[in-house]
């Protein structure tokens, strides 16, 4: 390489560092104002076998290993799923307002794609709510207002004279049942990339339980989102996820899972039907069990995945330091 072009390209990255920084930091400042967030710090690891770590999907192994002088093992987090929960009773947050956190995560058991990487970064948020907020309604004004934060850091970009999206004004809401029903013959990701190109944002409601036609829309652990409670919608459920259709990967990105938190009635009903009521006995579990916890609801929100959506980044490598599988780079 010349140079010349040696320079470029080293200014080229420089500018992209300086843009990420910019998006972060925008990002998070436009979050905190819409949800009523205060920043807090967060652990990068948890004690094993208090259920503090987020399970994900069931199979996924979190890295685990000894501290010296601590008894049992603790495990690199997979996300804050349920710490939050937790840190919110510990802080006694009132209702209305919540916690966000810069969370770090290693998921060893990922598979790596242009949006997936071993390393995660996120935006952990957790809100405490009221009884009369575990509706759709407060769902999706919440949705509104996570988007609301996206769509302001987006023009800022723009006035800055850096990438930026043309974004839809509003997030189109819909059930991952009635989502099947429009395309029955697709796979669930086959579904998401025809409605978000559809519609440029969308928002799938009721992700874990099964559907009509007995399958999931995608898997979620029993022990944070609710999937089973029936909404005034006519369906089950109170979490999802908000996707974005990205132009650079044509292609529909999920920019954050979300959703309600279980209260007890719920949570005992999705153990029951993950065949792990034995968690209940765990802190965390009984915690939310006997209502020592509050009633919340939160998600995670991908740092890297809204800076490579921003920027127009074809691989999440473009906007992230990590470790990658030979030939990845």
């Amino acid at each position: 390489m010349s140079s010349v072009l040696q320079a470029a390209s080293q200014s080229s990255l420089l500018a992209r560092e300086k843009a990420i920084a910019f998006i972060k930091d925008y990002f998070s400042t436009q979050l905190c104002k819409q949800l009523s967030l205060i920043k807090v710090a967060a652990p990068l690891f948890v004690k094993s076998g208090t259920g503090l770590n987020d399970d994900l999907n069931g199979v996924e192994r979190p890295v685990a290993f000894q501290l010296k002088g601590v008894n049992g093992g603790v495990e690199i987090v997979q996300s804050l799923a349920k710490w939050k929960r937790k840190r919110l009773h510990e802080l006694e947050i009132p209702a209305g307002h919540g916690i966000v956190t810069d969370m770090r995560a290693i998921r060893p058991d990922e598979v790596i794609s242009p949006i997936h990487s071993f390393f995660v970064d996120q935006w952990d948020w957790e809100k405490r709510i009221a009884v009369t907020d575990r509706n759709i309604a407060y769902l999706k004004e919440t949705v509104l207002a996570i988007y609301a934060a996206l769509v302001a850091t987006n023009n800022r970009l723009k006035e800055e004279g850096e990438a930026g999206l043309e974004l839809p004004e509003t997030v189109h809401f819909i059930h991952s049942e009635t989502l099947l029903q429009q395309y029955p013959n697709l796979t669930p990701k086959e579904r998401e990339n025809a409605c978000a190109k559809k519609y440029g944002a969308i928002f799938i409601i009721g992700i874990g339980a099964p559907l009509s036609n007995s399958q999931v829309h995608d898997d979620r652990a029993p022990d944070y989102d609710d999937w089973t409670t029936a909404n005034e919608d006519g369906h089950t459920g109170l979490n999802g996820d908000l996707i974005i259709w990205n132009p650079a990967l044509n292609a529909a990105l999920e920019i954050s899972s979300m959703g309600i938190r279980v209260d007890a009635a719920a949570l005992r009903k999705q153990l029951k039907a993950k065949n792990c009521e034995q968690r209940a006995e765990m802190e965390f579990h009984s915690n939310v069990l006997s209502s020592t916890y509050p009633l919340s609801m939160g998600g995670g929100i991908g740092q890297s995945r809204l800076c490579m959506l921003l920027l127009q980044q074809k691989h999440i490598a473009d906007v992230q330091a990590s470790v990658w599988p030979e030939g990845v780079r």
